[in-house]
């Protein structure tokens, strides 16, 4: 029996309607089925919240939050926790190699930033003829797509390597064991799949380390009996799944009053729930399983004149400026954006037929407050979607490309 790998993760549109777009981690409009969920649903039942948490993942991720890296601090895109490493050496072969990359979808900023790193560092590695091209199908957030990408790139018989970023956890996992039947190298990374077939898996700590995080971060700044509104982009994937799994585990242990909702990912529903929860009493914290919408939920506090929050975000810009302008008691979380690098790192080095970590985990280090000016020095000139700690500093076009949003 496997057990449940955890997880979190064209062209660009032109660069003014990417920076319209509203920023989270996770895609907006996808559920296992590949179906929308509906904005501002009701909290999930305890029993659905049930099945995401498992105590040994969480009991994992917990103390890999404080563990020891290999590798080379100032490159943590191929940091990784010592484990089982994967033999590649039947992989070994001369010459650039064709990449088929299967996409969930590029369809908000945090997967944009990802993508944009994702070519250049490609650029790097076509230089060096390692590899020859990268083939990639964006699946629009839609699992059944996405399906139909991976199958088309099998069918097609004209990959060298596959990377899959899936869309959701149990709907993808026939797929990729499809990909991993043709005997050639699977890369999977961001999201989790219900298989350990692919050759590596790669992702940061983890969604139990997010909730982990940002849960005691909160619980230590409020009383027994708080209210803590908590704001969820969408149902069925595993990494945000497991992130409320651990900050209700938390809340509940702590007495902090929790109440969840799923936003759909839409700026003016997160107005909405916050606006009509704070007409029925004070709201002290305000907890996300993604910085999506965090702006907006601040804008609710200051829109209705109320106190502002002690609350969790993420590493977006425009989460960072407006926790600095407002000098709230804040903490960014980080679902680590340089991951985008690693999957072509991992292809270069199966081609040299090196070992892999099998699970190849990634640092996940928020920034406090005591980061936050660093970090948005940093990022001085980037857009309010990109994320701080993207990682592309050393690769070509930065910090221009970055800055424009779009592939040169």
């Amino acid at each position: 029996m496997t057990r449940k790998r955890l997880s979190t993760a064209v062209a660009l549109t032109a660069a003014g309607s990417l920076l319209a777009m509203t920023a989270c981690t996770t895609d907006q409009s996808i559920s296992e089925d590949g179906g929308s969920p509906a904005a501002s649903a009701p909290a999930q039942t305890e029993e659905a919240t049930t099945e995401w948490f498992d105590q040994a993942l969480y009991d994992e991720q917990f103390e890999q939050r404080t563990a020891d890296f290999e590798g080379d601090p100032e490159q943590p895109w191929l940091q990784y926790i010592a484990g089982d490493m994967t033999d590649t050496a039947d992989f070994a072969a001369e010459g650039a190699k064709k990449v088929c990359f299967a996409n969930a979808s590029i369809s908000n900023p945090w997967r944009q930033t990802g993508w944009i790193t994702m070519n250049q560092q490609l650029k790097v590695l076509q230089d060096e003829g390692v590899i020859s091209e990268m083939e990639t199908r964006d699946a629009q957030d839609d699992s059944n797509t996405q399906i139909a990408d991976i199958d088309y790139f099998i069918s097609e018989g004209n990959c060298d390597a596959f990377v899959i970023s899936p869309n959701a956890t149990a709907a993808l996992t026939p797929a990729v064991e499809r990909a991993c039947e043709t005997g050639k190298p699977v890369v999977v990374f961001d999201r989790g799949v219900e298989t350990d077939c692919a050759t590596t898996f790669i992702h940061p700590i983890g969604g139990f380390a997010w909730g982990i995080d940002t849960a005691n971060f909160l619980s230590e700044r409020l009383q027994q009996g708080d209210k803590v509104v908590a704001l969820r982009i969408l149902p069925g994937v595993d990494v945000l799944e497991q992130r409320w799994a651990a900050a209700e585990k938390i809340f509940e242990e702590k007495g902090i009053e929790a109440t969840d909702y799923f936003t759909g990912a839409d700026p003016t529903e997160i107005k909405k729930i916050i606006s009509d929860e704070l007409a029925t009493g004070d709201v002290q914290g305000v907890w996300m399983d993604a910085g999506d919408g965090a702006v907006a939920a601040i804008e609710a506090f200051e829109d209705a004149g109320k106190d502002l929050p002690v609350m969790t975000g993420e590493d977006e810009l425009s989460f960072l400026r407006k926790w600095k302008d407002t000098g709230i008691d804040a903490l960014a979380p980080v679902y680590s954006n340089f991951q985008w690098r690693t999957p072509l790192l991992a292809v270069q080095k199966i081609f040299a037929g090196e070992e892999i970590p099998a699970e190849w985990v990634l640092p996940q280090t928020p920034i406090p407050a005591e980061e936050l000016d660093d970090w948005l020095k940093r990022n001085e000139g980037m857009p309010d979607g990109h994320y701080a700690k993207f990682g592309g500093e050393d690769l070509p076009g930065y910090p221009e490309v970055w800055q424009q949003r779009q592939i040169p």
